[in-house]
């Protein structure tokens, strides 16, 4: 069930930048901007690796993404990105640092939005670095299939990140990319006295993201 949810996110996602391609070529030939669409797959290892290995028992998973940019002629870029980190694992009682799993399953649900800017560093080759930063907005969810409206958690949190990678051009139209990314996004947990993240002390939902691109567009 879960490989086939993957699976869907995937060819929904590719559809989409497929769609968004069809207009590269006319928003080129009218403007001095280039168009491009993408579709990622990431692994994220979390800051509060500590509480998410409690309830799951790792600290991290995947992510899928995707989203659109502009490059204007200066080399300058600005993109927004959305994208998916969705995990089950079990609901905890810590006890003198002991982890007391319950039996009861939890599904953690982080879907940030992302809006970034930053600079191409295009020297003429099929190699092109890049570097920038931005602003997200994050929504954090927890659900219990039996649980009530006060005992789930679906919040929204503002954060900040950096990155950097580099793109490979294999074809005109086409590119694959490399990219990490640090993301912070202060006080977003921990608000529940009684949860893992109270109790080791750990606020911040961001992490770092090492992820790969397809891009559509020059």
């Amino acid at each position: 069930m879960k490989g086939a949810m993957v699976r869907g996110a995937v060819v929904r996602g590719c559809i989409g930048v497929a769609i968004l391609a069809m207009f590269v070529s006319s928003a080129e030939a009218q403007s001095g901007f280039m168009v491009r669409g993408f579709a990622d797959v990431g692994a994220k290892t979390f800051t509060a690796n500590e509480s998410f290995d409690a309830v799951l028992g790792k600290s991290g998973g995947m992510v899928f993404g995707g989203g659109g940019e502009i490059v204007l002629p200066q080399r300058i870029f600005v993109g927004v990105r959305m994208s998916r980190f969705r995990e089950t694992g079990e609901r905890v009682f810590l006890f003198e640092d002991e982890v007391f799993r319950l039996g009861i399953p939890v599904t953690l649900t982080i879907t940030p939005v992302e809006l970034t800017g930053g600079y191409r560093f295009d020297f003429g080759q099929r190699l092109v670095p890049f570097a920038g930063g931005g602003v997200g907005w994050h929504r954090y969810q927890e659900s219990s299939e039996f649980a009530t409206d006060e005992e789930n958690v679906d919040e929204r949190h503002t954060g900040y990140h950096l990155l950097g990678g580099v793109e490979l051009r294999v074809a005109r139209w086409l590119g694959i990319g490399g990219e990490a990314q640090w993301t912070t996004v202060r006080d977003a947990l921990g608000a529940d006295p009684n949860g893992a993240a109270a109790h080791f002390g750990e606020s911040d939902l961001g992490g770092t993201t090492f992820r790969v691109k397809i891009v559509l567009g020059r």
